[in-house]
């Protein structure tokens, strides 16, 4: 059985990913929004003769992680494929699959470690009423830099003389 298991871990780090949203319909009073602090693990696996697959996971994984969201897809035709087991031991079950074909999985949840529950990134920020129809980067809706939020912060810092 051919597996590849890559593993991404998305540290949303506080002060680099949280923004605030600039489209442009929303620029005058909208809140930003961000990633939260997701684990991410993904492969490909072949169901079997029964067109189930048993997808093994690292020890870690579950502990780390809570919440799981799943995402499969056939490669190469069509099977009603789906979650016949959740995470459970390290592992969860795909059944449905047709035998030999690949099926792409992918599995998310939301870090619950010690350091990821004390800094959760706060996915909405209300502008402030200074900030509010000032954009994160207003030459990429065609205006000048003067309608820039860290252009404005800027100036406020020259008046006050820092």
């Amino acid at each position: 059985m051919r597996k590849q298991i890559i593993l991404v871990l998305l540290l949303a780090i506080t002060g680099i990913l949280t923004g605030l949203l600039t489209v442009p319909a929303y620029a005058q009073n909208h809140p930003g929004n961000c990633l939260d602090f997701d684990g991410i693990n993904d492969g490909v696996e072949m169901p079997d003769a029964n067109g189930q697959a048993v997808v093994e996971l690292p020890d870690w994984f579950e502990a780390l992680n809570k919440d799981f969201r799943y995402q499969l897809t056939c490669i190469g035709g069509y099977a009603p494929v789906y979650i016949a087991q959740k995470i459970s031991g390290y592992q969860f079950k795909i059944a449905g699959g047709d035998p030999g074909m690949e099926v792409s999985w992918m599995v998310t949840g939301i870090r619950q470690d010690d350091w990821a529950n004390e800094n959760r990134i706060q996915v909405e920020v209300e502008k402030t009423s200074e900030e509010k129809g000032l954009y994160l980067y207003p030459q990429a809706a065609g205006l000048d830099e003067t309608q820039g939020i860290s252009y404005q912060r800027s100036q406020d810092q020259m008046k006050e003389g820092k």
